[in-house]
């Protein structure tokens, strides 16, 4: 960006190509294989994520030695299984970065420098069973690096609902601006939680069933059609896509 506007005051570009410079400066492109876009946090306030599940791993490998070489941002690389982590530290060198795997979330972001900030603000995340545990670690994970603190409480789904109101409470008194309920085989418990709550509540149908509730798409109908208002509902297993909802929440202040 400083050459091109250094260019435009020494009148070797006009200031139409001068523009169109600075609209192509905005994607990095990596061997014709992703183009990432890098002004994405500040129109946002979250950076781009690789999926991971999708990409050859030397593609993938491609994509994240050049990021890490030309950005100074966190990347994060989400789906990605523990024998890929293992090979992709051996790869970049262990000591090169700081690698900051969950496994259970199957998340990697991949750190420069660390860097700590008190949290902008508290999100709720909500599992109504511990096989949503993953889907939900997912969702923690990127609302922390959002800068937000999570506070969890998992397993305390409809089944056993007496479970439910303390910890409901409990988040309430601590001021979370919104909650993540993730839930699975007939997906009841968002629109419980959305009855009781006067803050947004982001719905997470799981892959968690069988029979007809198998692959989620119960779960995912269900929220659809919740009576309760306030719930926005994103696709089977997006914890991801979760997270990111609840920081838009809290930044559109």
């Amino acid at each position: 960006m400083k050459d091109i506007l250094e260019r435009l005051l020494s009148g070797e570009l006009n200031i139409d190509e001068a523009e169109r410079l600075l609209r192509a400066d905005n994607i990095l492109e990596f061997d014709d294989i992703a183009k990432f876009d890098i002004k994405r946090t500040e129109r946002t306030g979250f950076p781009e994520a690789v999926f991971s599940p999708s990409k050859d791993y030397e593609d993938l490998i491609t994509i994240i030695g050049n990021y890490l070489e030309k950005s100074s941002q966190d990347l994060i690389i989400t789906k990605l299984s523990h024998e890929r982590y293992e090979r992709i530290t051996e790869d970049l060198g262990k000591d090169s970065y700081i690698f900051d795997y969950n496994q259970r979330a199957q998340i990697l972001i991949i750190r420069q420098e660390i860097t700590e900030h008190d949290p902008i603000a508290k999100i709720g995340i909500i599992t109504a069973g511990t096989s949503d545990i993953n889907i939900a670690e997912e969702a923690r994970v990127i609302v922390e690096e959002g800068g937000c603190e999570a506070i969890t409480s998992y397993d305390i789904g409809v089944a056993g609902i007496h479970r439910l109101f303390p910890q409901i409470a409990h988040m309430v008194s601590e001021g979370v601006r919104a909650f993540i309920v993730c839930a699975g085989m007939e997906g009841a418990l968002p629109s419980v939680v959305a009855g009781l709550v006067d803050v947004p509540v982001i719905a997470v149908p799981t892959s968690v069933g069988y029979g007809v509730g198998e692959g989620g798409r119960v779960a995912l109908d269900a929220m659809l059609q919740s009576c309760a208002p306030g719930i926005a509902v994103v696709n089977i297993d997006n914890g991801f896509g979760a997270g990111v909802f609840a920081l838009t929440i809290v930044n559109s202040d």
